[in-house]
């Protein structure tokens, strides 16, 4: 196994259709990272949810889910379940972004999401951040869309739990959810773990990657190729 992860992370970029989905798709991978690469900066855009509790949530849970970042959240105002209707205005503040960000990993909602939101922002991504290594987290949920991965991030059973403690912790209004509790997360974890040879670990997909034995100098047709 390959490791796709730059060697230098000194930004990362999060996109979330709802407050929670970077969470449950990728806290334990923020985890890891963030620790890994003390004073990495990460920016984070969520598409629903600003001015409520929800907002609140969020902006504790990532700067818990972030340790030793330095952390810029914003949270739009988009209706929930409505992101499709919202188009232009997702893709403006996804525009806006790019203006002033160069991360060097995305992590963002997969493609194949069955969710209306999670679907659009994940169309959205790579319209914007046309050349960035991007991963897309995986929730399980009701619509019954798991794919089979095209990456994991093995997680150390501490992680792991210390993952799930911190959704917990920070997400109490979502508690009352059927598919909110531990076995959930933790179920996941599991199955990607075994298929990874780990434990437990995260899951991702990846839509393109580009293979290199050298870099090529400039931009140049090489003699015979036009």
């Amino acid at each position: 196994m390959l490791s796709l992860l730059p060697e230098r992370l000194d930004q990362m970029l999060l996109l979330g259709a709802h407050c929670d989905d970077i969470a449950i798709g990728a806290g334990g991978a923020l985890l890891e990272l963030c620790r890994a690469h003390p004073g990495v900066t990460v920016t984070a855009l969520v598409l629903t949810g600003g001015g409520s509790l929800r907002e609140e949530e969020e902006r504790a849970a990532l700067t818990a889910f972030c340790p030793g970042a330095k952390l810029d959240v914003t949270v739009l105002d988009l209706p929930d379940g409505r992101v499709p209707t919202r188009w232009e205005r997702a893709k403006l503040a996804l525009e806006e972004l790019r203006t002033h960000c160069e991360p060097d990993l995305v992590l963002a909602p997969s493609a194949h999401d069955a969710h209306q939101d999670h679907r659009t922002l994940a169309e959205l991504v790579p319209t914007v951040f046309r050349d960035h290594l991007t991963l897309g987290y995986e929730i399980l949920k009701w619509d019954g869309d798991l794919a089979q991965p095209t990456a994991y991030l093995p997680l150390a059973e501490p992680v792991l739990r210390e993952k799930i403690s911190k959704l917990h912790e920070h997400y109490g209004s979502q508690r009352d959810r059927t598919w909110f509790d531990t076995e959930t997360f933790g179920g996941l974890a599991r199955i990607r773990g075994v298929q990874c040879h780990a434990r437990y670990a995260e899951a991702f997909h990846v839509g393109k990657l580009v293979l290199g034995v050298a870099p090529l100098p400039s931009g140049e047709p090489m003699d015979g190729i036009r």
